[in-house]
């Protein structure tokens, strides 16, 4: 990689990760407007799920799908007192649809969804349908205090260009009136206002060109062709839920998922200065792999499956007390349900704050799942059986401070904008 070439990726993610106007047009100045056609005329062509991404994404050579390499996280309230109008429904959309129109749902044009939390639906007199699972965040672990994510609403957006997803958050906040040579008919601005918003970024090259940062050693040891901080390959396709298993199948909301975002500080110091390759594999995926030298670089050679084979997933607590550690990937892959995860991820990277972190967005049928999944992740069970301590030894969980939670519904396209319980 040339010296050009790095401080131009180390650029655009500075510019997502500021925003507003200003970046935008420095990073349209430095890169140009990226060449992206626009989205469909008619809008009753695309999926009726939000969730529905994997079809517009990119996939390596294994048939793993790759997400979009800049993400937006707009977190929002509603604006207005009591319940959402009419009125106020139908500008929501406009502002949807106008950002459909201007861009192509792909990952180098762009995807987004829109989610509300409990709070949002708090403020009317019904209640969810007992088909929507969304309880309130909460402390998922005994060693976690989190802040909990209680905003109405967060739009995600993902583009392989920064500069796409930084005009499509302006021009939702009211500071753009046109869009690739798209007239956006409506903004959120007056209806929805800005709460909170986090970035990030996913793919080889941008963990290891953003990592002077708090968190990670100043070593550099990041690997150029590792798609996250922690060095290693993640969301093989194998190991995660399908679209299919994360939607709601029943209820006004059929058609929906529900989603959760958890904020997540890295401590990587150890990781890379102490562990040795051997330690980090077994704590990412299973002492086996590490025993039987079946990762290599950032895991390519594991094709669209991490392998975790009996070897792993049989008597956990067995093999944690033989080995002395258990494995990430290793505990994850014990919840399953007919032989499929329970959640679909779509994490990515963050230098928000100047700390290396982690904004983990996971889709499910039911939050229900997800806590599934993250009890199996925390291992107590395993602690209790062995010398593997809560957090040490424990996977990867000594490396990682929950600080935020939250719960979000998306509901099915057509129900998006505004919706009411029922």
């Amino acid at each position: 990689m040339s010296e050009r070439g790095i401080k131009r990726r180390e650029f655009v993610k500075a510019a997502v990760a500021i925003g507003g106007s200003a970046a935008l047009s420095a990073c349209l100045d430095r890169n140009g407007a990226p060449d992206v056609p626009q989205g469909p005329d008619d809008l009753s062509t695309l999926p009726d799920r939000q969730h529905a991404w994997n079809g517009a994404l990119s996939t390596d050579d294994h048939g793993n799908v790759l997400p979009a390499r800049h993400q937006v996280l707009l977190y929002l309230n509603y604006a207005g007192s009591g319940t959402p109008t009419a009125a106020e429904r139908e500008t929501v959309e406009t502002a949807f649809r106008s950002l459909e129109r201007a861009y192509r749902r792909r990952n180098d044009g762009l995807l987004f969804s829109v989610g509300y939390s409990p709070s949002y639906f708090d403020r009317f007199p019904e209640s969810l349908p007992d088909s929507v699972d969304l309880p309130s965040p909460s402390a998922l672990a005994p060693f976690e205090d989190p802040t909990f994510d209680r905003q109405d609403a967060v739009v995600h957006l993902a583009s392989d260009h920064a500069a796409v997803a930084l005009a499509a958050e302006e021009a939702l906040l009211g500071e753009k009136t046109e869009l690739n040579g798209v007239e956006m008919a409506a903004s959120l601005s007056g209806v929805l206002q800005k709460a909170d918003r986090r970035t990030g970024f996913v793919g080889a090259g941008l963990p290891a060109d953003n990592q002077d940062v708090q968190g990670i050693p100043n070593s550099e040891p990041v690997p150029e062709e590792s798609p996250l901080y922690m060095g290693f390959k993640s969301g093989f396709e194998k190991n995660q839920a399908s679209e299919d298993r994360v939607t709601i199948r029943e209820g006004p909301f059929a058609g929906g998922a529900t989603q959760h975002v958890s904020k997540i500080r890295l401590h990587l110091d150890q990781w890379y200065e102490q562990d040795s390759r051997e330690q980090r594999v077994a704590k990412m995926f299973c002492p086996a792999h590490a025993a039987e030298d079946r990762v290599e670089g950032v895991g390519e050679n594991l094709g669209d499956d991490s392998g975790m084979d009996e070897k792993c997933t049989e008597n956990v607590a067995d093999r944690a007390r033989e080995r002395g550690m258990v494995g990430h990937s290793q505990k994850s892959a014990t919840v399953r349900e007919d032989d499929s995860p329970l959640i679909l991820r779509r994490d990515f990277d963050s230098t928000d704050g100047g700390e290396a972190g982690l904004h983990f967005v996971s889709l499910q049928r039911a939050i229900g799942d997800f806590e599934d999944t993250r009890t199996a992740m925390n291992g107590t069970d395993v602690a209790e059986k062995s010398s593997v301590g809560q957090r040490l030894n424990n996977g990867i969980l000594q490396y990682m401070t929950v600080e935020r939670r939250g719960n979000f519904l998306l509901p099915p396209r057509s129900k998006r904008s505004l919706p009411s319980p029922a």
